[in-house]
């Protein structure tokens, strides 16, 4: 049999790479598709080219002649089909799971057999009712074991005594985000997902998924940097403005992934944004200390011994058992107002998560009590009116007169 070589290189895509030699097929004429023998009447073999070529003698290196005609030997090779792709399977564990169960049992084999045998083909990728059941099988699994290692974590974290409350809730923080990034692969790598096969919608679910998560993941890295830098912390009394102007006073109860839960004094919870903190002013009452000063003011009568009035209010202030003593209360002339002198009660507290209105609530009754045992008169508005006189208001005036006039003499 001789074996005929084309000129022409081959190429990768029919030899399966650019160094790997070509394997000869039998070749046909070109014109009429019959076999091409060689003057033995042996099939002639070529290595397959893209186009009819010349074709040569692998020994000698000299064109082949048609015996027939006496011209050169020019041909095809025959067309091998390709075979169809079969379908691949979109979750590799759920093939691995299936031949387990079959290799244990025959009843379960079956029973995963007619379960796989439900599926559906989307391009090259076959999806199965057994498939789906191993993914959510994995799924749970997967959360399972990512939420007690965050307990855990948590656990141990608590337990060491060298961090303080913003370490520890940030190292928390840090270590559930790890648990959970490392979890989602675990699973990827236990279902044997085909992640190729999802790259056609791999690009418009990133898309969504970017725009729909944007808010979460900017609100995940302000709560991070708010642990990081101190500037707010579990357990601070701190005060928020609203876009509105409305202003949120209490403590802070936890920073969360996306919100910071602040408790107010009637125990009501509001949940702002980690980005709101960010952005906007925050007045923490407890940042560098927690000595918060209050203001309380009082007015008295014009008639009154203010030396005494003063003495009272200091009295007043220093019977509060959660006011200071160190620093001492203050008590300053404000000003002379319409109706009364006007003074300032300042006192300190170191714990405003306690309440300010209370405070200022039990030195005011104190300072009620003090002023009715020394004859301290809290005022009220006074004004002077004067009349100018008319002919209308003359004659209402005499009106007046003569009724009480009239009455009297009844």
């Amino acid at each position: 049999m001789t074996t005929a070589t084309a000129n022409l290189q081959p190429t990768p895509a029919a030899t399966g790479s650019a160094d790997a030699q070509p394997t000869p097929v039998p070749l046909r004429d070109p014109e009429t598709g019959e076999p091409l023998l060689n003057a033995d009447g042996e099939q002639l073999m070529g290595i397959p080219a893209p186009q009819p070529a010349q074709m040569l003698d692998p020994e000698t290196g000299e064109p082949l002649i048609d015996p027939e005609t006496g011209e050169p030997l020019s041909a095809v090779p025959d067309v091998v089909a390709a075979p169809e792709p079969e379908p691949t399977e979109a979750v590799g564990a759920a093939e691995d799971i299936k031949d387990t169960v079959s290799e244990q049992s025959e009843t379960l084999g079956s029973m995963v057999d007619t379960l796989d045998a439900m599926a559906v083909s989307v391009g090259n990728m076959r999806i199965s009712l057994w498939d789906g059941l191993v993914v959510i099988g994995v799924i749970f699994l997967v959360i399972a074991l990512a939420w007690g290692a965050t307990r855990l974590c948590g656990s141990l974290l608590r337990r060491l005594t060298k961090l303080d409350n913003t370490q520890r809730l940030l190292a928390e923080k840090l270590t559930t985000i790890a648990i959970w990034g490392a979890a989602f692969f675990l699973g990827i790598d236990l279902l044997g997902i085909d992640l190729t096969a999802l790259a056609v919608f791999s690009g418009a679910f990133g898309l969504a998924i970017g725009f729909g998560l944007q808010k979460t993941f900017g609100n995940l890295i302000a709560g991070i940097i708010l642990l990081m830098d101190k500037s707010i912390k579990p357990g601070d009394v701190i005060a928020v403005a609203d876009q509105a102007g409305a202003t949120t006073f209490g403590q802070i109860r936890k920073i969360g992934i996306r919100a910071v839960s602040i408790t107010t004094r009637d125990q009501k919870e509001y949940l702002i944004p980690n980005e709101n903190l960010m952005v906007n002013q925050v007045e923490n009452w407890s940042y560098s200390s927690k000595n918060v000063r209050m203001q309380i003011p009082v007015g008295v009568s014009y008639q009154c011994d203010i030396k005494l009035a003063e003495k009272l209010m200091l009295e007043a202030a220093k019977d509060c058992d959660r006011v200071l003593k160190s620093p001492p209360p203050t008590c300053w002339l404000d000003g002379y107002g319409d109706s009364s002198v006007d003074f300032v009660i300042q006192v300190w507290i170191t714990d405003p998560e306690g309440g300010i209105g209370n405070i200022k609530s039990e030195v005011l009754k104190r300072l009620w009590d003090l002023f009715q045992e020394s004859g301290i008169e809290i005022p009220f508005p006074q004004r002077d009116l004067n009349i100018r006189g008319s002919a209308q208001m003359d004659q209402l005036v005499a009106a007046i007169a003569q009724r009480v006039d009239d009455g009297d003499k009844k």
